[in-house]
């Protein structure tokens, strides 16, 4: 008999080991989106959404943007002198609201509404011109003329590494990353 209690005692300890390694997996499961959404928040969501769907985005591109522009600080003025939220250059957002009769002002950039607006104004223009995601989003960090220019000496931009400035190759990595966090984390939100 005492060779059968001896089994019992170490199967015993594996299930007590088994069911806490699930309860470890299991809690990890449910804080790990929770955890993750603090790294990845989605501010400015209504904002984002309504005008991802305006100008025909996936707003998870947008708020991937956001995230690597600025962290979702609406008063972010980069030392290039790009402002808001989505980092618009101020020659660029007044020619986006020119071109959809919006008024505009440099301190305007600064309101969250309005910079995503112009933001997703841009983006779906660049989006026009350049339709795989690494091509555009490559256009929006170092301009539609290199991008251009790079597709016409035989570069296919359809890979991050395609992209010959360093910089833009670094910027479009993150903001796809980004974008990938962000479908896991809210693509079923």
């Amino acid at each position: 008999m005492s060779a059968g209690k001896k089994k019992s005692r170490p199967a015993s300890r594996r299930w007590l080991y088994l069911a806490g390694v699930a309860v470890v997996l299991a809690a990890a499961l449910v804080l790990l989106p929770v955890a993750a959404r603090r790294v990845y928040p989605y501010e400015q969501r209504q904002t984002i959404e309504r005008w991802a769907q305006e100008y025909g985005l996936d707003p998870l591109w947008v708020v991937a943007i956001i995230r690597t522009e600025s962290s979702f600080r609406p008063a972010a003025v980069s030392p290039a002198g790009a402002r808001g939220l989505m980092q618009l250059m101020p020659a660029t957002a007044q020619w986006m609201a020119e071109k959809h009769a919006l008024e505009y002002s440099e301190e305007m950039l600064l309101q969250p509404a309005y910079n995503v607006q112009l933001g997703c104004a841009y983006y779906a223009y660049l989006k026009e011109r350049f339709p795989e995601n690494e091509a555009a989003l490559a256009a929006w960090n170092a301009g539609e003329g290199n991008v251009r220019r790079w597709q016409q000496a035989g570069k296919q931009m359809t890979r991050a590494e395609d992209i010959p400035y360093g910089e833009t190759r670094r910027f479009v990595k993150k903001v796809k990353d980004a974008y990938e966090k962000y479908r896991w984390l809210y693509q079923s939100n």
